[in-house]
């Protein structure tokens, strides 16, 4: 069956995998780059000791806030152009449905503004939230490993490699001390968008074959 173009109608769309990629990658710069600017802007930021939480509240709290939405905004692309090229079974759907939700999490840590910093206004959720970026940024790459080994065993290899340095991780920042969990939330923010990175890196690839082909 083809459709109107007279492609067939499970082919892959290029320039949708390729903006979709494009987002996906501008959403890891969007982490990154705000994630610098905001430690660079408040006043006495200790960019060991301080977690990127603290720079979500406060007077420049717009700045991190901005740059969760638009990792959201990756997450929830690299997730469309996984749900479109789906190359594996129940394991890569799992994979997707993930990644949205992962995307609506680090909207709600961006529009809660409550980190469990004594503020008794209203329900404190930002650990709950925590918990569930910390299973699902484990979930999401090893469910969708094996699909991404078929054709490009190098990222699975990646994937798997980042999964292991967030499960390694991940326990060792709730566990960290006040003076270096700062450091170690890093870290971990580094390796999500890692991990983001290598899953739009692929589609990216796959939107210039279906460009070429």
């Amino acid at each position: 069956m083809k459709d109107a173009t007279g492609q067939p109608v499970d082919a892959e769309r290029p320039y949708l995998l390729l903006l979709l990629a494009g987002i996906g990658f501008l959403g890891c710069l969007s982490m990154i780059g705000g994630t610098i600017a905001a430690q660079i802007v408040v006043p006495g930021h200790d960019w060991i000791a301080d977690t990127i939480s603290d720079l979500g509240a406060g007077e420049w709290e717009i700045i991190m806030d901005v740059a969760l939405y638009g990792f959201a905004a990756g997450l929830f692309a690299t997730a469309l152009a996984a749900a479109h090229a789906h190359l594996g079974g129940i394991g890569w759907s799992a994979g997707v449905v993930s990644l949205a939700i992962l995307a609506a999490l680090v909207v709600m840590v961006g529009a809660r503004n409550e980190y469990g910093d004594a503020d008794s206004d209203g329900v404190v959720i930002h650990i709950y939230l925590v918990y569930g970026l910390g299973a699902l940024f484990l979930a999401a790459p090893l469910s969708m490993a094996s699909g991404f080994g078929r054709h490009h065993p190098g990222a699975r290899r990646a994937l798997i490699g980042l999964a292991i340095a967030w499960v390694v991780m991940a326990p060792l920042f709730l566990m960290a001390p006040t003076s270096i969990d700062g450091l170690a939330e890093r870290v971990l923010g580094l390796i999500a968008c890692g991990m983001i990175a290598v899953m739009a890196w692929v589609f990216w690839q796959r939107g210039r074959d279906a460009h070429r082909g």
